[in-house]
């Protein structure tokens, strides 16, 4: 079993930045492929990026590429989202998830098992 819990959201202008934090619960954390994934108002969640756990190689929504960046520190059982250049449209929860072990992920909802309960980011214009 994995708990997340993010932490690092607030309130931020337009342009500015922001690092939210995913820390993991038990022995396992390195390997799972962490994402992250946001769901604004009235949206549905939608992914934003994930970083595998056998090579820590990343990928991103296009709507984020070039301005968020998902990093991982394994002994500290921490997944991190930069995230640069925020704009309006980013406001949103932010929710952390893990797969199963030893699985790629991908940007489907349903190759992650373990969700983080979310934390809140919001871009003023």
């Amino acid at each position: 079993q994995v708990q997340l819990v993010e932490s690092g959201g607030g309130l931020v202008q337009a342009g500015g930045s922001l690092r939210l934090s995913c820390a993991a619960s038990g022995r396992t954390f390195s390997s799972h492929t962490m994402g992250w994934f946001r769901q604004a108002p009235g949206k549905e969640r939608e992914f934003v990026g994930s970083i595998r756990w056998s090579d820590s190689s990343s990928t991103y929504a296009d709507s984020v590429k070039g301005r968020f960046t998902i990093s991982r520190d394994n002994p500290k059982k921490t997944v991190y989202l930069q995230m640069n250049s925020l704009k309006p449209e980013d406001t949103a929860v932010y929710y952390c998830a893990a797969t199963a072990r030893f699985t790629s992920g991908s940007d489907s909802e349903i190759q992650y098992v373990y969700w983080g309960q979310g934390t809140q980011v919001t871009v003023s214009s």
